[in-house]
């Protein structure tokens, strides 16, 4: 069972890629609800990719060079590692250790891999958030990446602080568990079956009603969002970061 730090005054951030070339409004939103919680955040400017496309192409040394380098840029501290992604705080948390199983950094990957946490999960056990919801009623569905589910353990976290939102009400997927396709480099390599999916997870999403889909991974987002623009009536798509962070503020 996963020990959360209680209350860090410091915390560091991993923007992930997506974010940082694609969603910079969700990374930067997962920043700003940690600072509100009065914690300071550190932003290694050095950081780059966790490393996931290489390792899950079968370029294991590939993947432990990139691994290495965010190591090294997130030194010089024990404060926890957040992770505004599922997917990508999985293979920090979980696969770098057994990239480095027989090779001698693995001691000093294994202490990075425990400063690992994702942001939603981070939010709730750690500081312990409460939020006061400021927006209109609304009617929204979750999609929940794989690894946040199969990995991280976070999904139950992230619906918790959704229901914080008073005036938010939650549908569920009825195929929830389904993956959406995406599985980074799978979508490119198996494009027809990665389109199947998707197609059938937009399809829940609709059947839903819901105005909006929220998600903790932006690879997915971009993924479902991207096939949403193909179809009738398309339900828009948000981080959930961003979309806490717009409802607190009203």
């Amino acid at each position: 069972m996963t020990e959360f730090p209680q209350n860090p005054s410091t915390v560091f951030y991993f923007g992930t890629c997506l974010s940082d070339m694609i969603y910079p409004k969700a990374g930067l939103a997962g920043i700003r609800l940690l600072q509100r919680e009065g914690v300071e955040v550190i932003y290694p400017k050095k950081q780059s990719c966790c490393g996931q496309p290489a390792y899950n192409s079968g370029f294991p040394d590939e993947a432990r060079a990139v691994a290495l380098a965010q190591v090294k840029a997130f030194s010089g501290s024990n404060a926890p590692i957040v992770v505004p992604s599922g997917s990508c705080a999985g293979m920090m948390h979980i696969h770098y250790p057994l990239l480095f199983e027989n090779e001698p950094e693995y001691f000093e990957v294994k202490r990075f891999s425990e400063r690992i946490f994702e942001l939603t999960s981070f939010l709730r056990h750690s500081l312990k958030v409460v939020y006061t919801d400021k927006g209109p009623p609304v009617t929204l569905t979750w999609h929940g990446s794989c690894h946040a589910r199969s990995e991280m353990a976070c999904t139950e976290d992230s619906k918790a602080l959704i229901r914080q939102l008073t005036n938010v009400t939650l549908v569920e997927l009825t195929n929830e568990h389904e993956c959406c396709g995406f599985g980074g480099t799978f979508s490119v390599k198996r494009p027809e079956i990665s389109a199947a999916m998707v197609k059938d997870k937009v399809r829940d999403i609709q059947d839903t009603g819901a105005t909006a889909y929220l998600t903790g991974d932006c690879g997915c987002m971009m993924n479902i969002s991207g096939h949403m623009g193909t179809v009738k009536k398309p339900v828009s798509g948000y981080h959930i970061a961003e979309f806490i962070l717009e409802r607190i503020h009203g």
